[in-house]
């Protein structure tokens, strides 16, 4: 588990392999991620994009950016948490990700949450 707090914005993550969406003598390891986002400040602030990098075992790099997480853009209310799941494709059977969440605080101001780098891999002993 990954976790890390910027500006009173907790990020922790959760990840799990998915052995049933995986196919290993295809290359295909699929992971599931579950993020928490935290607001432990006292005003309210709200993602409003996300950058992932995603490295697997062979050192090959992956960053993906895009507007908010699962088609949301949250505001996060003092004390109020946010949390959903994705996935992640990989080649091989372990990696790593980490990023940041670009931020915006009620008084307008910019920040990076970042995110901590977090493992993936299948259970088990390694190939």
């Amino acid at each position: 588990m990954s976790d890390a707090t910027t500006n009173g914005v907790k990020v922790q993550v959760a990840a799990r392999y998915v052995e049933e969406r995986s196919n290993p003598h295809a290359n295909k390891f699929i992971f599931a991620y579950t993020v928490t986002i935290t607001n432990t400040e006292a005003a309210p602030v709200q993602l409003l994009s996300r950058k992932w990098i995603i490295k697997d075992a062979d050192g090959d790099i992956e960053t993906i950016e895009g507007p908010g997480v699962v088609g949301e853009k949250p505001v996060l209310q003092p004390g109020q948490s946010f949390e959903y799941t994705s996935f992640c494709p990989l080649e091989t059977p372990f990696g790593t990700m980490e990023g940041h969440y670009n931020m915006v605080a009620a008084d307008g101001s910019r920040f990076e949450a970042r995110i901590a780098p977090f493992g993936l891999a299948t259970p088990g002993p390694l190939n």
